[in-house]
């Protein structure tokens, strides 16, 4: 292995380390703010849950394996992520015009005063996350000829 292989495979394994931390960090977020603040997430927040709780597993065992081609099976999730939290920031910033009916019919609010982590609404920091992480899982591998 030349020194090129070798740094290109640490490369690799930063980004995949990398979303793997990103998606550890949204994980222990969103149950910290659910279970020790109390915070009940919206009917959207629960979708993104769903999304985003199964990468921890998926990336941290392609981390511990060195498998590459998890990265195709946290794809679909971080899309469906990503779309659900492109789709609730909208909502709640209004650019989407449909009532956030999902955080306010008989249920906790997603533009509540509340809702606001380090000044930034959570749906937005859901929005970062995934975007972080398929950043981390799209980039541009090894040299091209």
């Amino acid at each position: 292995m030349t020194n090129a292989e070798s740094s290109q495979l640490s490369r690799d394994d930063l980004l995949l380390a990398s979303a793997f931390l990103t998606a550890l960090t949204a994980t222990l977020a969103a149950l910290f703010i659910g279970e020790v603040l109390g915070q009940m997430p919206c009917t959207l927040c629960w979708y993104q849950r769903i999304a985003m709780f199964p990468l921890v597993p998926i990336l941290g065992i392609a981390l511990w394996r060195g498998d590459g081609m998890a990265r195709l099976y946290a794809l679909p999730l971080v899309v469906a992520g990503l779309a659900l939290a492109g789709w609730h920031s909208g909502l709640a910033i209004g650019l989407i015009p449909e009532a956030v009916a999902p955080c306010t019919q008989d249920g906790p609010s997603c533009s509540g005063p509340a809702q606001i982590i380090l000044g930034i609404p959570i749906p937005y920091l859901s929005l970062a996350a995934f975007a972080a992480i398929l950043v981390c899982l799209t980039l541009p591998k090894g040299t091209r000829a």
